[in-house]
């Protein structure tokens, strides 16, 4: 996956800017902040339950994340980096983890598409499958991020996965 761009805006809201930051303690420093901020990531994605060793991330001032470790399925490290952007306040997520069990075809890649407004599931399996019956695939590829298939949101990325 690599370098993914996200809307700093959208997203799940599970720390506050720095300024929200500043004004719940006065004597916080951007180090101590910074060190909120991962740790509220870390334990959010944790807290999703993808199987990860070794897991570990970077965030900087400017809402990049840098993602490590090492995942059993290309499935969780593709679902691991779209969690992390679909965090509000993440512009970019890298993602350095890797892949420990190698399939012995290599599966084909998901595409990536940013919900806009109006958008439904039916609607973005109509545009990537020509059927909106198969939006139940579109909604198990981003399983857990999104808990019901009625609940996206503009702005948040979801994982495409091809037909197979």
């Amino acid at each position: 996956m690599g370098l993914f761009s996200f809307l700093k805006e959208a997203g799940k809201k599970i720390f506050g800017s720095k300024d929200e930051e500043q004004a719940k303690d006065p004597a916080a420093t951007p180090e101590s902040i910074a060190a909120k901020q991962k740790q509220a990531m870390l334990d959010y994605i944790k807290s999703v339950g993808f199987q990860v060793n070794n897991f570990d991330l970077s965030i900087d001032a400017e809402g990049h994340v840098i993602l490590t470790g090492e995942c059993e399925s290309q499935s969780d490290f593709e679902k691991i980096a779209l969690t992390a952007g679909n965090i509000a306040g993440v512009a970019q997520v890298e993602n350095r983890m890797t892949v420990t069990a190698q399939p012995e075809v290599a599966p084909a890649s998901s595409t990536y598409y940013t919900v806009e407004k109006g958008d439904s599931l039916w609607k973005i399996a109509v545009n990537n499958y020509n059927d909106g019956s198969k939006y139940p695939i579109i909604f198990e590829a981003n399983v857990p991020m999104i808990k019901d298939p009625d609940e996206i949101y503009p702005g948040q990325v979801l994982r495409i996965p091809p037909l197979q």
